[in-house]
Formats: C-alpha cells, sequence, structure tokens
C-alpha cells in the first residue's frame, strides 16, 4: 500500500502547497458571509480541495465565523473539507478505483450542501459586518497588507519565490499534519489484512442498511484524517465490505470525533450540532446505499477494482516515491514519537495547524512596541 500510494500522496501534498500560497483566506471568506443558499454551496465547493484534517478544519472555520461567514457556510465548510482534499482523492484514485475517486468528494460536496442548507433555513443568517480581512503576506510575512496593499505587494515576491514557499509548507506543515496518521493507517490495514477473517466481515458488512449503521456506529467518535482512512477502506473492501459502507467510514471518519463534536457545539450551537451530525448521518448512509446499487447495476467487483490504478506508475517510479516519501517523514515522525517520550514537553495543540505557524506570526517591525521592548 505504501508503494502503491505515495506518488499520489506526494502530488496531493504538492497541489496542497500551492492552494496555500495562491488561495486567499480573506477572499474565501468574502464569499461566504452573504446570501442563505450561495455561501454555503461557495464553502461546500471552496472545501472540497483544501487538505485539511478534521483537527486543522477547525481553526480555519472558526476563523471563517470570525471574518462573517454564516452558520451554514461554515457548517457546509466544516464537512467538505476533511471529508475530502486534493491528497486524499489522489491517495483514492491509487488504492482504491475511479468509482470511489468520484463518489468521495462528490457525497462530500452533497453532505456539506444538506446539512449548511438545513442550519440556514432552520436559522436565517442575520446581516453582519465582516471584521478586517488578514492580507499579512503568506510567503514569508514580509508585510501588514495595511500599509503595503495587496496591489502593491504582489510585486514583492517572484513565482519561484511562491513556489519554493508552497512546497516549504507542504513539506513542513501539511505533511507534518498528516505523517503519523498516515502511517497509523497503513499499519492498521495490513492488520486488518492479516489477521481479520473475511467470513467475520461478509456476514457483518457485507452490504445493506445495517452494514451501513455499523460503519456509522464506528466512525463517528474515531478520529482519522481523510488520507489515513483510504488504505483503512482499501484494506476493508480486500476483506469483503461493501463499498457503500466503506464509503460511509470515508466520509463520517474524517467529519466526526469527540473532540471536533466539541468545538463545534461551543463555535455554532447545540442545534446547529445536531444538524451537522444528522446530516452526516443520513446523506452518507444514502450514498452508501446508492453506490452499492451503482456497482451491483453495473456487475463490477469493487474487490477486483482495488488498487488497479497504481500499477499503471512502472515500479521504479513507485519506489522512488515511496522513497522520498518515508525521507519526508522522518522529521514528524521523529517529532511525535519525542512528544509521547515521558519527561517531554509536549504542546497544548493537537497538530499544528491549531497553533500559530511561524509564517503567520505577526511581522517583527510592524510591531514597534514589541522593537523597543527587545532593544531595552
Amino acid at each position: 500500500m505504501l508503494l502503491d500510494s505515495s506518488v499520489y500522496v506526494l502530488f496531493g501534498l504538492l497541489v496542497g502547497g500551492m492552494l496555500k500560497m495562491f488561495l486567499s483566506p480573506s477572499y474565501v471568506a468574502h464569499h461566504l458571509g452573504k446570501g442563505r443558499f450561495r455561501s454555503v454551496f461557495k464553502a461546500a465547493l471552496f472545501g472540497i480541495p483544501i487538505p485539511l484534517c478534521s483537527c486543522g478544519v477547525l481553526p480555519a472555520a472558526a476563523s471563517l465565523k470570525k471574518q462573517g461567514a454564516n452558520n451554514g457556510a461554515t457548517t457546509a465548510f466544516l464537512i467538505s473539507t476533511p471529508e475530502s482534499g486534493v491528497d486524499s482523492i489522489s491517495i483514492s484514485y491509487a488504492l482504491l478505483d475511479p468509482i470511489m475517486t468520484i463518489a468521495r468528494p462528490l457525497a462530500a460536496f452533497l453532505t456539506a450542501l444538506v446539512a449548511g442548507f438545513s442550519e440556514n433555513i432552520v436559522n436565517p443568517p442575520r446581516s453582519v459586518a465582516l471584521t478586517a480581512p488578514d492580507l499579512r503576506c503568506q510567503v514569508d510575512n514580509c508585510c501588514s497588507g495595511v500599509d503595503c496593499p495587496p496591489a502593491e505587494h504582489a510585486a514583492h515576491h517572484t513565482l519561484a519565490e511562491k513556489l519554493l514557499a508552497g512546497l516549504h509548507y507542504a513539506k513542513d506543515e501539511l505533511w507534518g499534519d498528516l505523517a503519523g496518521w498516515f502511517f497509523v493507517g497503513l499499519l492498521a490495514a495490513g492488520l486488518i489484512s492479516a489477521l481479520v477473517p473475511d467470513e467475520l466481515v461478509g456476514l457483518y458488512l457485507g452490504g445493506g442498511l445495517s452494514a451501513m449503521l455499523l460503519m456509522l456506529l464506528f466512525g463517528i467518535p474515531l478520529y482519522i484524517c481523510a488520507t489515513a482512512s483510504t488504505p483503512i477502506a482499501a484494506a476493508m473492501i480486500l476483506k469483503g465490505v461493501s463499498p457503500g459502507a466503506a464509503l460511509v467510514f470515508l466520509l463520517v471518519g474524517p467529519a466526526t470525533n469527540i473532540a471536533s463534536i466539541s468545538v463545534v457545539l461551543g463555535l455554532l450551537g447545540k442545534r446547529a450540532t445536531a444538524l451537522y451530525l444528522l446530516a452526516i448521518a443520513v446523506v452518507s448512509v444514502g450514498c452508501g446505499l446508492l453506490l452499492d446499487f451503482v456497482y451491483l447495476q453495473a456487475g463490477i467487483s469493487a474487490q477486483a477494482a482495488v488498487g488497479q490504478a497504481a500499477e499503471l506508475l512502472p515500479f521504479e517510479v513507485r519506489i522512488a516515491g515511496a522513497l522520498i516519501l518515508l525521507v519526508l517523514s522522518i522529521r514528524p515522525l521523529a517529532r511525535g514519537v519525542g512528544r509521547l517520550l515521558p519527561g517531554r514537553k509536549t504542546e497544548h495543540c493537537v497538530c499544528s495547524e491549531c497553533c500559530t505557524p511561524p509564517s503567520l506570526v505577526p511581522f517583527p517591525a510592524l510591531d514597534k512596541a514589541a522593537a523597543e521592548k527587545r532593544k531595552r
């Protein structure tokens, strides 16, 4: 699975880094505060390609809410973003099959729309004033964007500098958050393939509404990111789990967990949280049943199709991709192991997305008081 997925994971990280550099958060937030339905549609659409885990999406959603996004748009963003992403779409193509690769983001988009529309219908958004957008430089924080307008700042950095900054973000921030969970997912997939009896899986998770509901109960409290859930889903399908039940796991696992539910409760309130969970449960089960019907009508065996796309790449390319991914993983994995060692001081955040990354710390020269204090 590591060989099959490595090149596609690298591609997803590359696109994720470019999105960070060229997609302005203030531009996204500006479009999510107006309109009962249009804002939800935009939020669901914006969230599909953005590679954030269910931990990292929480501060991003809180920022959107603070900048004027209504509850429906915030709910849609909270669902579509962790359920999908360029990285998870890439690895889905590698480890699953083209049908699952298309069904996954479509189901995430539909779930986000249903939840966002429901929230804005039950609780119509009120007009609120947008807070000042964050105009700080995304490359190296060289200016605040206040005394240096965006049009003028565009000339500060060349395209090569932006691309390099995007690569650094993908390598350090993005993969730093995903590496540990990705290898946990690979290990879990290997254990499932080796230890779980085929007969047991076929008896309870072979298809039908009962299989979807069991996967729903299993996935809601579980913390797992979209990238890490993909190899587990592939191992489940190889053991006889229906593609629809696997889709329910792929949708519910990344979008819900005990920690994220508690944060959503504080951010949006009890009613919005109830609609959030209800929409995810109903739509994911419905999409799972529909996907099983599609496979049945088309006469396609999900077990036979799993992992076929990865075989299109030469073996040497897959070896090179796996080696590059392992080298990139040394630092984040060592950091994660270090946090687990007794006596080591740990951060209070769950992942680096929850903390203020170095690139977003206010530029020292812009804070005169801080500069004078350092001089003294």
